[in-house]
Order: structure tokens, then sequence, then C-alpha cells
């Protein structure tokens, strides 16, 4: 008689302490919409919040792209949400042509709005890591609060930065080395992006 062989069924991989950071990070990034819709009116005689800027105030702060790299056309938004308002800029490069290239998003928010989204997305940047599969770890550069992730499987990095406590500047790269998230960096004017108001 012939044996069955019964392969055990594939339990889940468990998560890395960084990967768990890295996908609360991105997490917390993108519940930023809901909210700041969700935010509230300051109660009475607190006065209105601040403004947001125009975002084609916002657009020249996107650099060109960089020698060997094209770029889509800078975009952004400047939106009334009721309660509150949002701006966002953006901005996509790429490398190369096909799949698996190099790519780089550079996306700006004012979150003037919404001082208390700033304040818990900063609080949550407490935390640095390290294993097999990559990175976190919180960062101050030139006095700012800033957050730092990368995996290893497919070069992701992303990086964010508070600039003048109300913009939040955020660079996601695929298909690179770390270090190039700080060379993204250096080509923002983060003084130029702090004074504007």
């Amino acid at each position: 008689m012939g044996e069955f062989l019964v392969k055990p069924a594939m339990q889940p991989k468990a998560l890395s302490p960084s990967r768990v950071a890295r996908t609360v990070a991105q997490l917390a990034f993108a519940g930023l919409l809901p909210l700041l819709c969700a935010a509230q009116p300051p109660p009475p005689g607190a006065g209105a919040t601040a403004a947001v800027v125009d975002f084609k105030k916002l657009l020249p702060v996107l650099p060109e792209p960089p020698a060997g790299w094209v770029s889509d056309p800078a975009e952004g938004s400047t939106d009334d949400l009721g309660e509150t308002q949002i701006t966002t800029v953006h901005r996509d490069y790429s490398k190369g042509d096909g799949e698996n290239v190099p790519t780089t998003s550079i996306s700006i928010l004012d979150s003037v709005a919404s001082p208390e989204y700033l304040e818990s997305t900063i609080a949550a940047w407490n935390s640095d890591t390290a294993d097999a599969d990559g990175y976190t770890k919180s960062l101050t550069i030139e006095g700012m609060p800033g957050f730092e992730t990368y995996e290893n499987d497919g070069k992701h990095g992303s990086l964010w930065l508070v600039v003048a406590k109300r913009y939040i500047l955020q660079i996601e790269t695929t298909a690179q080395e770390p270090g190039e998230l700080q060379e993204w960096l250096k080509r923002i004017d983060l003084k130029k992006l702090a004074e504007i108001k």
C-alpha cells in the first residue's frame, strides 16, 4: 500500500519588531486624512485654527529631478473639509524604464490645522529597531524631529520630517540603498519650506 504524506499547514511568519514599527509608522501617516477630517473645532473663545498655505506656495519646494532621473509634474491641492483645511503637494521621480527601477516620491502636508495629529505623530516616532529585515529610527535633523524606516526587501525606504512645527515632509524610495533617503532630503530647501506661511 502506498503511504500518504501530509504536509504540515504553513505557519504564518512572525513579524520582526522592525517590520511592526515600520508598519505602524506607515499606517500613522496614511491615517492622517481621516484624523484631519474629524478634527474638532476649537472650544469657544479659543480662536480659530491657523489657516493652511495655498498649495501653489509649496510646489517650488519640490526639487527638480537629478541627472539621469525624470519626474512627473508637481501637483497639489488645498481643500476645505468643513471644520478643517488640508494642503498637500506631491511629486514622483523615476530613473529608467520598466519594472523595479529606482523611484522616489516626495510629499509635503501642511498640518497646521491639526496640531493634535502632529503631536501624536511625533510621539509615535519614538522607536528604534534593527534586524535582518531592515530598520526604523527616530532622528533629528537641524533641530527638526523625524523618523526613518528601511526594508531590505524591495529596498523600500521612508523618511518623515516635521518642518517649522507644521509641515510633514515625506520621502519614499524604492530600489535604492538606505543612504539615498538623506541624499534626496539634501535636494529640498528646508529653510525655504520653513519660511512659507
